[in-house]
């Protein structure tokens, strides 16, 4: 009995997707704050673009439908 719980602990800390799993998920947390950060910092600027863009594709769709 003990050996065979000797030999799980053996072969759980010679299993390494857990590791990897949690470097993947560090990973993941990093992409996520450093996307998140950019988002905050140019939050007016990409609002304005995107209404710029809103603006133009209304008034193309309002200019081909009133033909």
């Amino acid at each position: 009995m003990i050996r065979k719980f000797l030999a799980s602990i053996r072969g759980a800390a010679s299993d390494r997707k857990g590791v990897t799993a949690a470097e993947y998920a560090i990973l993941a947390v990093g992409v996520v704050i450093i996307v998140g950060g950019a988002v905050l910092a140019f939050k007016q600027p990409l609002q304005d673009a995107f209404t710029n863009i809103g603006t133009q594709i209304t008034s193309q769709q309002t200019s081909i439908t009133t033909r």
